[in-house]
């Protein structure tokens, strides 16, 4: 996936789910659709209070979205430019069908292309397990923000190139 197009990563969401793709939107033109899933989740779900949710980083962030076979936005994340995920949502409906983790794999491999080495997020600590199901580690302790339990967490992320090289300079 090219950070300079938006392009389908996922039409099969992972273990043969269907029904949506994961592209890369862009701020602002795509705000609407993107807190058409963020506030739901984040806002009215949980609670977070709306000033909270509209920090401020977004237009520095690259953008994910997913959107039902009918285009309609069914899930959100972000990649800030220090490689932290966030903003991590899916709809209610939507659960439990692969659109998380397609997210999670999209943003994983825009940060690679990108040529970072690793990625990191705040996971809500009710999430850690799906978080550690997509290859991230806990590293630290429990924090509160927005008044909800979270952990950091982090992936290394191996480049094809760099793991070549070093393979060849063994030799």
């Amino acid at each position: 996936m090219s950070h300079k197009q938006a392009s389908t990563t996922s039409q099969n969401g992972p273990a043969g789910y269907s029904g949506f793709d994961v592209v890369e939107a862009m701020w602002p033109r795509d705000a609407p659709a993107l807190r058409s899933v963020r506030e739901p989740v984040f806002v009215e779900e949980q609670g977070v209070p709306l000033e909270l949710e509209r920090d401020g980083m977004d237009i520095a962030c690259l953008h994910l979205l997913a959107r039902s076979s009918d285009g309609q936005p069914v899930g959100a994340a972000r990649l800030s430019p220090d490689g932290r995920i966030g903003r991590m949502a899916v709809l209610p409906a939507w659960r439990g069908r692969g659109v998380g983790m397609a997210l999670v794999a999209a943003a994983v491999e825009l940060a690679k292309e990108l040529g970072m080495d690793k990625v990191e997020l705040y996971a809500q600590c009710h999430a850690s397990a799906f978080y550690r199901n997509a290859g991230f580690r806990e590293i630290g302790d429990v924090f509160m923000d927005a008044g909800i339990p979270h952990i950091r967490m982090v992936q290394g992320i191996l480049s094809h190139d760099r793991d070549s090289r070093t393979a060849s300079d063994a030799d």
